[in-house]
């Protein structure tokens, strides 16, 4: 595997580029300072593959509980999201109860966002036919079957060794981003400012 991660870690696995017209590198910056100034960054997506509190919450957890780091692992590659870069203005672990975003804290032109830390420049090959989904209606699947097409996150487990399989799955992808993800793990986001 690597020296990052190990059998039994939990990932969330994205793919990232260019979000609402601000490029990867800019995002890079920002999201840095936020860690430094606010104590946490977070980090805006959208989609339908790791809803808040139907699959990010429940599988961050999991792992948590079992005294175990979660991490968010990011492939860089080109990207063409050039929508409005409307700044959200709260967020909330719940949907239900509403918590005003820090002053110190942007989140751009998405509608769900993860709360992190330690955000790291590291560059490895993550085998995603060594990973499975742990949580949700694809339990069990292989992370080399899911993540196939449109699908551009996941939450993962790493397996201990890799599954040998004949179909043509995406097998390796190229990790450049880490960061820590923190409790609640991932939130809704409402409103402009």
């Amino acid at each position: 595997m690597n020296y990052v991660l190990k059998p039994g870690d939990g990932i969330l696995f994205m793919k990232v580029g260019t979000h609402a017209q601000e490029t990867l590198e800019d995002i890079i910056a920002r999201k840095s300072k936020e860690i430094e100034d606010a104590g946490f960054g977070m980090w805006g997506y959208g989609g339908n593959t790791c809803h808040p509190t139907s699959m990010v919450q429940p599988f961050a957890e999991k792992f948590s509980s079992e005294g175990r780091t979660i991490r968010l692992c990011m492939h860089p590659m080109e990207s063409r999201h050039f929508a409005t870069p409307a700044r959200a203005a709260q967020y909330s672990s719940d949907g239900r109860t509403w918590q005003d975003i820090p002053e110190e804290i942007e989140v751009r032109g998405s509608r769900w966002a993860l709360l992190i830390d330690n955000l790291t420049r590291q560059e490895f090959t993550l085998p995603l036919n060594q990973t499975r989904v742990p949580v949700g209606r694809n339990l069990g699947r292989l992370g080399s079957r899911y993540i196939r097409g449109q699908a551009d996150k996941a939450c993962l487990e790493i397996l201990p060794e890799a599954e040998k399989t004949n179909e043509e799955d995406i097998i390796h992808v190229k990790i450049g981003l880490v960061a820590e993800l923190k409790a609640p793990y991932a939130v809704f986001l409402r409103g402009e400012r």
